[in-house]
């Protein structure tokens, strides 16, 4: 688990954060962050903005958290050149049959980047997995299909 990684790296201060999961450090609201601005020179959010409704507010809060020439890996699943969002999809069954998963509320597309680049973010997406030897993808449990977000506050 990454977590366990970075906890025991010198110098770094680790926080894991989840609206609902008790294997977090803190359970924190992603669309409000009860954190003062500027406090973290790293943030990693791995496949979450695909299940939040007001992802705009999580992308800003995760921006105004960041300190500036701070930088994110900010995950989702792309799909597609349009993200494909319909709030009219209320149920699980709903959800499951149109985004794919029962809790997810959209699938991005790779208009994903000027979503986030709409809140700040300077973003780069890089596709590293695919220079890479197909039996470390394999290995690693990395989906070979899957671009980085590497999104910078600018300083």
């Amino acid at each position: 688990m990454i977590g366990t990684r970075l906890k025991a790296q010198p110098g770094i201060n680790y926080l894991s954060c989840d609206l609902e999961s008790k294997q977090a450090m803190v359970q924190m609201d992603i669309t409000d962050i009860n954190l003062p601005e500027n406090t973290f020179d790293v943030i990693i959010c791995n496949h979450v903005m695909e299940h939040i409704p007001a992802d705009t507010q999580a992308m800003s809060e995760l921006f105004r958290v960041l300190k500036p020439g701070g930088w994110a890996i900010l995950q989702t699943p792309i799909s597609g050149d349009t993200t494909f969002e319909d709030a009219s999809f209320q149920t699980p069954e709903d959800r499951l049959r149109q985004f794919g998963q029962r809790d997810h509320v959209r699938i991005y597309g790779r208009d994903y980047q000027e979503r986030l680049s709409s809140v700040g973010f300077d973003v780069n997406v890089d596709s590293y997995v695919r220079s890479l030897d197909p039996e470390i993808v394999v290995s690693r449990g990395l989906d070979p299909d899957e671009d980085i977000y590497y999104c910078r506050k600018p300083a």
